[in-house]
């Protein structure tokens, strides 16, 4: 397998090499795979006298207010800032060497606090090598090839917050090697090649091995990802936002398809959820289909999550286990954006896990309906949401819950 993936490398490198072309300087709007493509104003920077170096600074915040009422707790109001993010982009030297720093300071993004790691406000810290139109490398921490709902940003998407699959099964960032083959055409049939050889143990991972119970840790996480378009590429990136804003004239669709692999994985979702007490093999599968025209826009995901130990148990208390999340999940998304730019959504979710973690995990069923009011596109926007939620508990209860949001979005 080693051997192999260096084999891959160099030839895809001799290749990039081979078709050398002059990348673009005409503007600063960073057109990177495995960051979200969509961004209606391109920030504000600045670049030197001699075009030798760029910087570009974005900032994206969500504020939102919800009412919670989950079956058999109190119903209550939750007010806060969900994302806040600080994004810098650019060049040194050339437009051919990259660089991509995010930062999260939500209490949603930073994740929880725990006793000797450090506050995770990293979300991307990559550098890049762009030969040309074509190819691009990168080297640090950022996406994995995933769904398209997790490739896009969280700013671009048309609910307060991405499905429960997604929550579940979706591979995220991940520290490594990334590297892409970009062939997108207006009319015509297009493909991307994408894939990623990285840790597996998610982003800015930090826990000590040496303080750790899994000691057998040296495994690797592989991926890759196929997209295809055949009838060419959305406007403006449109596979990269969801709904269809700008009102495609002509039908236009993608289908892509996500393979994982993630050896001695040690998190219970591969590169997130809670520290597993043994390591396991995982393989996830992410299918995706969209289609857009004339403001109707249509999303279709199926997941799945195997693992060769899917229960691990502690190796000084017998009595504790922790359980992979396995199972799949689809969801079907549908939505009509009216000329005024006001739009309506809809969307359902269906989550099934293995009935060998039955006792761990519930299946799940959730079905949502906002409106939106975009005002500057996705940049600032408007939106409220309805969710209903059902959850089938491994003792055959069942648990009703639902909420109502507002939410504010706004970004450069």
């Amino acid at each position: 397998m080693k051997k192999l993936i260096t084999f891959l490398l160099l030839v895809t490198t001799a290749f990039s090499s081979a078709q050398d072309i002059k990348v673009s300087t005409k503007d600063n709007d960073l057109k990177l795979t495995s960051l979200p493509y969509y961004s209606f104003g391109k920030g504000v920077g600045l670049t030197s006298p001699d075009s030798i170096f760029q910087f570009n600074i974005r900032f994206r915040m969500q504020d939102r207010l919800s009412y919670y009422d989950n079956e058999g707790a109190e119903p209550f109001y939750e007010a806060q800032v969900r994302r806040l993010r600080l994004r810098f982009d650019g060049y040194v030297g050339s437009p051919k060497y990259l660089y991509v720093i995010q930062l999260s300071f939500g209490a949603g993004d930073v994740g929880p606090v725990r006793a000797n790691e450090n506050l995770n406000v990293i979300r991307d810290a990559v550098v890049y090598y762009r030969p040309n139109m074509h190819w691009q490398y990168g080297f640090g921490v950022t996406k994995l090839p995933g769904t398209r709902q997790a490739v896009n940003s969280s700013g671009a998407i048309q609910l307060t917050d991405r499905s429960i699959n997604n929550s579940r099964f979706n591979t995220d960032r991940d520290f490594g090697f990334h590297f892409a083959n970009l062939n997108e055409y207006e009319n015509k049939f297009s493909y991307n090649f994408k894939g990623a050889v990285t840790l597996g143990e998610g982003r800015n991972w930090t826990t000590n091995s040496a303080n750790s119970t899994l000691k057998d840790n040296n495994g690797l996480s592989y991926s890759g990802k196929i997209e295809l378009m055949p009838l060419g590429k959305f406007k403006k990136d449109g596979h990269y936002f969801e709904g269809d804003l700008l009102r495609e004239e002509k039908p236009k669709f993608m289908i892509s398809g996500v393979y994982n692999y993630n050896d001695k994985a040690r998190e219970s979702q591969g590169q997130m959820g809670d520290l597993l007490y043994e390591t396991s093999n995982l393989s996830t599968v992410l299918l995706d289909f969209i289609g857009k025209y004339n403001g109707w826009a249509f999303m279709s995901t199926y997941m799945m999550r195997d693992a060769s130990k899917a229960i691990t148990t502690s190796a000084t208390n017998p009595l504790l286990s922790r359980a992979v999340f396995v199972g799949n999940g689809f969801d079907n998304q549908l939505s009509y954006c009216f000329p005024s730019k006001y739009e309506v959504i809809g969307r359902f979710s269906k989550q099934k896990v293995d009935n060998e973690v039955k006792a761990f995990y519930p299946n799940t069923e959730q079905l949502s309906f906002g409106v939106n009011k975009y005002i500057w596109e996705h940049a600032l926007k408007l939106q409220a949401e309805f969710t209903t939620e059902k959850q089938e508990f491994f003792d055959g209860t069942n648990k009703q819950n639902w909420y109502v949001r507002f939410q504010v979005e706004i970004g450069i």
